[in-house]
């Protein structure tokens, strides 16, 4: 799901330790009898790791996430005009659309979360599609700051009505757009496992871009996940981690960008000024579910580590644990984290 600012987690920035490479197809299991598989949708690579002793089993895991990946994909997306989140942002100013259940259940997710951090996370943020050009558009240009200010009118999840009882959502003045590329692979990412879990599956792991949930072991080892270093190589990694049950979430400054006159320039903005943020370089959440994870680690990178941890106390977060490596390259984590994670090196410097 291609998209500007909150919208997109950067692709592949965390890394499956020790797996097998495979391009749409199953890798030849290992003794272990692990199948890996690799595709394409919602903009980012799709991989699903599958621990059995059935290739069939596996295969039709994969089949399974592929294709639920794409569905969702086509619902949510700005990059169709029939997509139910293209229709509303056509009947911005006019009218209300009525949605989907899912469609609506994510946007009211994610207005929940615009409303607890007041709006540093804010799916109006697809007003600025096009200004920036960080998709297949990038060639290192910039948008004149007075383009900046005068998209900043149409940015504001207060602007956003939701209405229960009709399922419609309406934006409110013309010239609004929103995406849900901040938090619709989350949402994907958790349908995936769940249909995995229904097909009898216990142990597996299903990543759309660097939007990760890890179920159950390889056998009696944990899997175990790397976080990219941000301005390492693109297999580079910082620290590692095992995991069980919990989603990961990174969100970077390295995968859709560029840097012009010693200025790094990403697709992370900042809905307050339409800039690209610049208190993070990464952040990785650990969760109990992809969902809550791919949100919160836009939050999260946005505010950066001194401001994160006065909102974790004010609004009593308790569902996810933290990695970032901060703007001046230090690494944070917090408590529940640092048992698990293992620092391999320092992060590489640079812009």
């Amino acid at each position: 799901m291609r998209g500007l600012a909150l919208a997109a987690c950067a692709a592949a920035v965390l890394a499956v330790l020790a797996a097998g490479r495979a391009d749409a197809a199953p890798s030849r299991p290992d003794p272990d009898r692990k199948f890996e598989y690799h595709g394409s949708a919602m903009g980012t690579v799709i991989s699903v790791y599958v621990w059995t002793e059935s290739e069939a089993k596996a295969a039709k895991a994969a089949e399974t996430v592929f294709a639920e990946m794409k569905r969702i994909d086509a619902v949510m997306t700005t990059w169709l005009p029939d997509s139910e989140v293209s229709q509303i942002n056509t009947n911005a100013g006019v009218k209300p659309v009525v949605v989907s259940d899912e469609t609506y259940t994510v946007i009211e997710r994610a207005q929940d979360v615009a409303t607890r951090t007041k709006g540093i996370f804010d799916i109006t943020v697809g007003a600025f599609k096009g200004l920036w050009k960080f998709d297949q558009d990038m060639d290192g240009s910039l948008p004149d700051p007075k383009d900046v200010k005068a998209r900043l009118a149409s940015i504001g999840y207060r602007d956003l009505v939701l209405d229960k009882a009709r399922r419609s959502v309406f934006l409110r003045r013309k010239g609004m757009s929103i995406t849900l590329g901040g938090i619709a692979k989350g949402y994907a990412v958790d349908r995936c496992v769940k249909l995995l879990y229904d097909q009898g599956l216990t142990s597996f792991m299903v990543q759309a871009g660097g939007d990760m949930f890890i179920a159950g072991k390889k056998g009696a080892d944990p899997w175990v996940v790397g976080v990219r270093d941000p301005r390492g190589g693109k297999s580079e990694m910082f620290a590692i981690a095992p995991v069980e049950d919990h989603s990961f979430s990174t969100s970077g400054d390295y995968e859709r960008g560029f840097v012009k006159d010693g200025v790094r320039y990403h697709h992370i903005l900042d809905p307050r000024d339409g800039m690209p943020a610049k208190k993070s370089r990464s952040v990785t959440i650990r969760a109990k579910d992809a969902f809550t994870a791919d949100a919160w680690s836009k939050v999260v990178f946005i505010l950066g580590w001194d401001e994160t941890l006065k909102l974790i106390e004010r609004e009593k977060l308790t569902d996810f644990e933290l990695v970032v490596v901060d703007d001046k390259n230090e690494v944070h984590m917090t408590k529940g984290l640092e048992p698990a994670v293992k620092l391999l090196k320092k992060p590489t410097p640079g812009p």
